[in-house]
């Protein structure tokens, strides 16, 4: 794993820096939509979206993606490694 996505260096230059955290944890699908849209500009989506993967964090809204879809995208990792082993 890379270890500037496991130091966790890269938050400081988040988006999300700019927003109190509770933007980030929304309880409705309007609050995923604000927070997608802080995360789409982001520079450093890609590095969040892995370390809440690598993480197994299971709540808000990470690398632009919601609980939800990281769900998601660990089962086709998982499925994936099955099938390559």
């Amino acid at each position: 794993m890379d270890n500037n996505i496991r130091s966790t260096r890269w938050m400081g230059q988040g988006n999300c820096r700019n927003f109190p955290p509770a933007v980030f944890f929304p309880v409705d699908g309007a609050g995923v939509d604000r927070a997608r849209a802080i995360c789409a500009t982001c520079p450093v989506v890609n590095d969040c979206l892995e370390y809440a993967l690598s993480e197994h964090i299971d709540h808000g809204v990470w690398g632009g993606c919601s609980e939800r879809e990281r769900r998601r995208i660990a089962k086709r990792r998982r499925i994936a490694l099955r099938v390559a082993d």
